[in-house]
């Protein structure tokens, strides 16, 4: 049937707090909070017979657990958890996977970068930033205030907010296909908010378990990290969008990570990716004047910057700009304090 090709969104209410909505036959959606400016993150638990399959599954906390019991005695029924699956390896995705395991013995699907990345980052506990952070906040031109701040107190740990994952999982990869809840469904994987980030495409109807690959009226954060202080994500976004765009149709009912489910697929597709090359234009004719990635938060956001979104804001700066610099349209020299300078070519 054609359908129109704006976005449409079949339910404007997201489920309350321990209750689910089922948006398939045997899919259910469900929510749980999150304690920053985008205040939740949507989990699917998919029909097994005996069991439950598991997307995604929040940040460890006691409020998330009380809510997964809530969760597990009511629309989940009673039943195990007999898999679970991460989109990625995000903290508020990856939180309860651990918990869920230790609790019902499940089986962990996961891609090997998605599964490898948690794991490290699960174990890796750092008191004070490490040296490599400290100079790539410089290299970014970070406010003076904020970098005192932050080089002072201990850093944002994974393991703060995420159950321990135990040892061993089943890889999933691209082209594989997944029996999950009386359907197949098609691995595709895309990067650029994270590696090998999965998505799951059902051949019997028009699904797609989306992750953060795909939202409907927000674009993921693309970022550079001091772990890979010279990467270009952006280039993995877009290549990934383009795909993705490939495989789309309008009726595909797309069940994201966070905000709404939503239809009109081929046109988000246009979005994300129209959406990223305006950045880039915009973010171009703003380094006509030299500029650290702190200075160029206007031509990329349309709101404004404060506390709780420096950070994120900041590595997506980094990002743009290290697309930029790698497809040699603009160029870049160290200040005088260690941060680069950014600008337009001649």
């Amino acid at each position: 049937m054609n359908m129109p090709e704006g976005l449409r969104y079949p339910w404007p209410n997201a489920p309350a707090e321990g209750q689910s909505i089922e948006v398939a036959p045997g899919i259910f959606w469900m929510r749980m909070p999150l304690p920053m400016v985008l205040d939740h993150v949507n989990i699917y638990a998919l029909d097994d017979g005996g069991s439950w399959t598991v997307l995604d599954t929040g940040m460890f906390s006691k409020r998330s657990v009380a809510i997964w019991e809530r969760l597990l005695a009511g629309p989940l029924q009673g039943r195990p958890v007999g898999r679970v699956i991460l989109s990625h390896h995000h903290l508020d995705h990856v939180g309860m996977a651990g918990w869920l395991m230790e609790r019902f013995g499940s089986e962990l699907l996961a891609t090997r970068t998605a599964w490898l990345m948690a794991r490290m980052l699960i174990m890796d506990v750092e008191e004070r930033p490490t040296p490599q952070a400290l100079k790539f906040w410089r290299s970014a031109g970070m406010d003076a205030e904020i970098y005192a701040k932050r080089a002072g107190e201990r850093p944002f740990n994974f393991g703060d907010t995420c159950a321990p994952i135990p040892v061993g999982y089943t890889r999933v990869r691209q082209g594989d296909t997944l029996t999950i809840g009386g359907r197949e469904w098609d691995v595709h994987t895309g990067g650029g908010h994270a590696p090998e980030h999965l998505t799951l495409w059902s051949r019997r109807d028009d699904l797609v378990l989306s992750g953060d690959q795909i939202l409907p009226s927000i674009s993921p954060n693309i970022g550079v990290y001091p772990t890979e202080p010279e990467a270009d994500p952006l280039s993995d976004w877009l290549e990934s969008c383009a795909r993705f765009a490939g495989l789309a149709r309008a009726e595909h009912l797309v069940l994201g990570g966070h905000k709404l489910p939503f239809t009109g697929l081929p046109k988000r597709m246009e979005q994300l990716i129209d959406n990223h090359h305006g950045a880039l234009t915009r973010l171009e004719a703003h380094l006509a004047t030299p500029r650290t990635a702190s200075e160029c938060f206007a031509p990329l956001f349309k709101r404004k910057i404060d506390d709780g979104t420096y950070g994120l804001a900041l590595v997506e700066a980094v990002a743009h700009l290290n697309h930029l610099y790698h497809a040699g349209r603009i160029t870049r020299h160290r200040r005088g304090d260690g941060a680069w300078l950014w600008q337009m070519k001649d």
